[in-house]
């Protein structure tokens, strides 16, 4: 990763939670804690973060506190390309007409263009997703009431809502933090309660995961594998990945990543 990119990661990491570990920040990156802190000192240096012991923190801090997990701005553009294929054909399993919840995330964020000219009831908790629905397509949409959490861009509530409570959908598009044997991973509990809400009101769970998160594990199960109907990843699945999931007889799609963007550049041009 280049130097600009990890500094554009780490500040936007340390104004999202009050402060960021150079552990932390070592998984965000995937560069050495060593680099990490040269980092933090130069950008401590520019005035652009404050350098503490362990870590570092922003110069403005936020005032509402975040949740666990990466900003929405810093997993925006990690493995957009592989992001983007997997939405497409999540897009593509959209009928006319259907109800259906798209929980928030980075990957769910990229099926929305590929919605705008249908005519769907879309209830989701992203702000982006509702917002880039209002504002380009004739979809219903509908969104649950409470707090805007900035940095991951949701609306979360710990008290459930009426509207929530009582939305059928049939398919429910779901991101995660981790997928493995046990199922399905997060890393804050306002999340996993936000979502176990809304989970049990869809015929069909299917989950969007580029490879690397059938690689991570967090401290919290979301749902066990057998709630899962489908999950879409991209060409980086490994071989144990694919047995675990036949074993749990979820659905398997793989989507080519490299072959969908010359597509779409050919078409383009």
């Amino acid at each position: 990763m280049h130097e600009n990119e990890r500094h554009r990661i780490i500040l936007a990491t340390v104004q999202a939670r009050p402060v960021a570990s150079v552990a932390d920040l070592v998984e965000i990156t995937g560069a050495s804690e060593a680099t990490i802190r040269r980092d933090i000192a130069s950008l401590h240096m520019q005035g652009k973060l404050k350098r503490i012991r362990g870590g570092a923190e922003a110069v403005n801090p936020p005032e509402q506190s975040a949740l666990i997990g990466r900003p929405f701005a810093v997993n925006e553009t990690m493995n957009l390309a592989a992001k983007r294929a997997i939405a497409r054909v999540a897009a593509e399993m959209c009928k006319d007409g259907e109800q259906i919840i798209i929980n928030g995330g980075t990957t769910t964020y990229q099926m929305v263009p590929h919605l705008v000219s249908m005519r769907l009831s879309v209830f989701t908790n992203s702000f982006p997703i509702a917002e880039y629905l209002l504002h380009n397509s004739r979809n219903n949409v509908v969104i649950p009431g409470g707090t805007v959490y900035r940095e991951q861009n949701v609306i979360l509530s710990p008290f459930g809502g009426v509207v929530a409570s009582h939305f059928y959908a049939r398919k429910m598009f779901i991101g995660c933090q981790g997928l493995g044997p046990v199922g399905l991973m997060e890393a804050d509990p306002l999340i996993v309660q936000s979502e176990l809400g809304l989970i049990d009101q869809a015929d069909e769970l299917i989950c969007l995961a580029d490879s690397s998160k059938l690689r991570a594990r967090t401290s919290l199960i979301l749902c066990p594998l057998k709630r899962v109907h489908t999950v879409i990843t991209d060409a980086g699945i490994r071989d144990e990945d694919r047995r675990m999931l036949e074993d749990a007889e979820v659905k398997l799609i793989v989507v080519d990543a490299k072959a969908q963007t010359k597509s779409d550049s050919a078409s383009v041009a």
